[in-house]
């Protein structure tokens, strides 16, 4: 499995047999066009700089509801939570989602407004990878997206929606959430394999693609 950031909370995961999953599309908000096709698409919420499904090209297959889809041997779980720490009532709700494949738990976190309850905890398991938001203001900031990755136990850490050069969003950049992570690493693709996970937490930027 390959992993690329595209921007924003917009990863391309790129399978062995060579489909391709992007999760939450922009379009339009500073970074360069997407120009990527795909084999399916997730959705964690219904905003514009989430939910661009038109800039993806191959007629993906588009999910964007809870519970458990199943796609060509990818089971992906949609699991409820909401937008901000008011129970939605300011930005509305929220889809956390596991994609299983290859051996592999993959989490994207969508724009969680807020720590897990103990029945999203459960509801999301084991995780090898996760991506979570950490700019603040519109999703968790950097010290609470520290508390989300304690409570959930990812091999692999992955920040997104966070400040860049590409957009004006008020909202940080990368750099108070990575302080907790003196080793981690900047890379330009994430392979990884069911068989080569690291023993301890590690905590990877991923330039953009």
């Amino acid at each position: 499995m390959k992993i690329q950031w595209l921007g924003h909370s917009c990863f391309a995961i790129t399978l062995s047999d060579g489909r391709t999953i992007i999760t939450d599309p922009h379009e339009g908000i500073g970074y360069p066009p997407l120009n990527k096709s795909a084999d399916i698409v997730t959705v964690s919420h219904q905003h514009f700089d989430h939910n661009a499904v038109g800039a993806v090209s191959g007629g993906p297959e588009i999910v964007q509801s809870e519970g458990v889809h199943s796609l060509g041997g990818v089971a992906i779980t949609g699991v409820p939570s909401f937008h901000d720490g008011q129970d939605g009532s300011q930005r509305g709700e929220n889809l956390i989602f596991i994609i299983e494949v290859e051996g592999l738990r993959v989490c994207h976190l969508g724009d969680l407004g807020h720590v897990l309850d103990s029945m999203q905890i459960g509801a999301i398991g084991q995780v090898d990878v996760l991506m979570v938001p950490v700019g603040g203001f519109y999703t968790i900031d950097a010290v609470q997206a520290a508390e989300v990755v304690r409570q959930i136990g990812p091999k692999y850490i992955l920040p997104m929606h966070y400040k860049t050069s590409y957009i004006d969003f008020p909202i940080s950049g990368p750099d108070e959430f990575l302080a907790g992570y003196p080793d981690h690493r900047t890379l330009r693709v994430l392979e990884i394999s069911a068989g080569s996970l690291p023993s301890e937490p590690q905590a990877v930027l991923l330039e953009l693609a």
